[in-house]
């Protein structure tokens, strides 16, 4: 094993939480504090084992003509690979940060469940096409009649960097049911932080998938946490634009979505400026952070802190969702920022300090060593653990040769093209924005929907039976984090490449069959 690199006095400073305690003391207001300072915080983690055996397909198409445009080149397999949800799950247990939290295996989200958000005839599509539900006379879809079907593929945008792959409506209803569980969650009191890292695919839009996304799972879990809490607000630290959640809720004063992300015109998926800030009801309620390629730890850390500070004392939400995108990190295989995985839980240790509701979700990232040593740190972060550098030894090691870190330095590939008169700017904007809103709406009371009252009354039982089931996970997850776990063929690759060589998983049996959508107009 090659000797383990160490920090040395000529790295850049790292961000603790004494340091920026010293330098950012907030005082929480008695509307905003929901734990007192002395109270555990009770964390849920959702997860499905299954969800990282499913595979994007091995190719993109070869008219593929836009997508994430920093990539320097198309690779040849597709970049979003959910087995990154795997090594996440993996470092998670090995650092034992399983025994303090309660573990959950979320249930897939039904048909009407993901019809809340979605449109019917698109939901339609995605079931029909990938389960093959669809009588023997019907033409089976295959890639050599797509040309067939593709009115329908360019009606929901599927095909290119959304491609049909064997089991997708499935991989939808899972990462979308530990979004929607983890909500509810939150809504019965179960717990105060909900952990869903399969969640967090925030460019689908209603009718169509849009950058790997194909249910919103953030807007679905939105919509539940609006049954019973006032305010919402969403952040969005992921590298791309949160268009999806911010057209779901352009014209709401319900939801502020904040989002911080690469902004330049052409960079996917083409939104975000300053200008977008809302229509109708939802004007000002969305607020853009358009930043250039390089940004480094200090100056985000900076910018963040400042801009979610006003935010919350102004919106005053009830609950938090926040999506911690992984390619905002610096080396990210489509990103362009210049971000260390210290900083980027930074932003997740600010935002949790505010002590509201929390749900956390996953995102984009596609250097899939660095997206699990990234969302492991913030997990650790959420249920206040200190975890070392050094990596323990797990079933996964070679994914993380050659430094073998929890921390490996990942910061000064890029120029940093925001200086401090940009960066000025764009704060004095954004506190400008906030100053129209003239303090929190208010909401009309109302009976709570009926729709959420069962789950609500059955409160009691759930807490009741949610010690139960955290130690069975436990006790199951603590074998397969001793080396109980058996290894699967094709999961290990030759090389040191993540993003060359990385396996197949989940590979199933059987041809996808495609069946004729009707479309009423």
């Amino acid at each position: 094993m090659p000797p383990r690199r160490t920090q040395s006095d000529n790295d850049p400073p790292t961000f603790t939480s004494d340091q920026y305690s010293a330098k950012h003391t907030k005082l929480n207001s008695p509307s905003t504090v929901r734990l007192a300072a002395h109270s555990k915080t009770r964390v849920a983690y959702f997860h499905d084992e299954e969800v990282g055996n499913f595979h994007y397909g091995e190719q993109l198409p070869q008219h593929h003509t836009f997508s994430y445009q920093c990539s320097l080149n198309l690779q040849e397999r597709h970049p979003m690979k959910p087995h990154r949800l795997t090594l996440t799950n993996h470092l998670v247990l090995t650092y034992d940060l399983h025994q303090k939290m309660e573990i959950f295996q979320p249930r897939k989200a039904t048909e009407q469940e993901i019809l809340d958000f979605h449109a019917a005839d698109y939901v339609d599509f995605l079931k029909r096409c990938v389960l093959g539900e669809q009588p023997s006379h019907h033409e089976n879809f295959t890639p050599d009649n797509v040309s067939n079907f593709s009115k329908f593929f360019q009606r929901f945008n599927v095909g290119d960097d959304c491609p049909i792959f064997d089991g997708m409506y499935e991989f939808c209803q899972i990462y979308a049911g530990g979004t929607i569980d983890a909500a509810r969650k939150l809504v019965s009191n179960g717990a105060d932080i909900c952990v869903n890292w399969s969640g967090g695919l925030h460019h689908a839009k209603r009718c169509e998938a849009s950058g790997f996304c194909y249910v919103n799972d953030i807007v679905l879990g939105i919509l539940n946490l609006l049954r019973y809490y006032p305010r919402v607000l969403y952040v969005d630290i992921d590298i791309h634009h949160g268009d999806g959640v911010q057209e779901a809720f352009y014209t709401t004063d319900r939801v502020m979505t904040v989002s911080f992300h690469k902004y330049n015109g052409d960079f996917f998926p083409g939104t975000g400026n300053m200008d977008e800030i809302g229509s109708a009801l939802g004007k000002y309620y969305s607020v853009n952070v358009p930043l250039r390629d390089g940004i480094d730890d200090v100056s985000y850390v900076d910018l963040f802190q400042s801009i979610m500070k006003a935010t919350i004392d102004t919106f005053c939400p009830s609950a938090i969702v926040l999506q911690c995108g992984a390619d905002s990190l610096g080396c990210d295989r489509l990103g362009c920022f210049n971000l260390s995985i210290e900083a980027h839980g930074e932003c997740v240790r600010f935002i949790k300090e505010f002590k509201l509701p929390l749900l956390v979700v996953g995102g984009g990232g596609y250097t899939i060593r660095n997206v699990a040593r990234c969302w492991t740190y913030e997990t650790s972060i959420v249920v206040d653990s200190d975890i070392p550098n050094d990596l323990p030894k797990n079933q996964y090691m070679e994914y993380f040769a050659p430094d073998y870190l929890l921390h490996p330095h990942l910061s000064g590939r890029l120029e940093n093209q925001n200086d401090k008169a940009y960066l000025k700017k764009i704060r004095e904007r954004v506190l400008e924005q906030l100053r129209y809103l003239q303090g929190a709406p208010s909401v009309q009371m109302q009976e709570i929907p009926p729709d959420i009252l069962g789950f609500l009354e059955d409160g009691e039982e759930e807490q009741r039976n949610a010690a139960e089931d955290s130690e069975r996970g436990k006790e199951t997850r603590g074998r397969e984090a001793e080396g109980g776990r058996v290894e699967k063929e094709g999961e290990w690759f030759d090389g040191d490449d993540d993003n060359e060589g990385e396996a197949r998983d989940g590979e199933r049996e059987g041809e996808m069959e495609f069946m004729d959508i009707e479309v009423q107009i």
